[in-house]
């Protein structure tokens, strides 16, 4: 029986490490592509006519 429990536990860690580790690489990814669109507008905010 605590084999069992053992093994849920375990495999909610699991899960839990790899939802985390996706988030933070996805976070990683999306800061960056923010950046680097940001410089595009700051980049070409002189051709730009208001």
């Amino acid at each position: 029986m605590n084999e069992k429990r053992f093994k849920t536990i375990v495999n909610t860690g699991i899960g839990n490490l790899v939802c985390g580790i996706i988030t933070v690489i996805s976070g990683i990814t999306l800061g960056v592509l923010l950046i680097i669109s940001g410089a595009r507008l700051l980049k070409s905010k002189e051709d730009m006519v208001i």
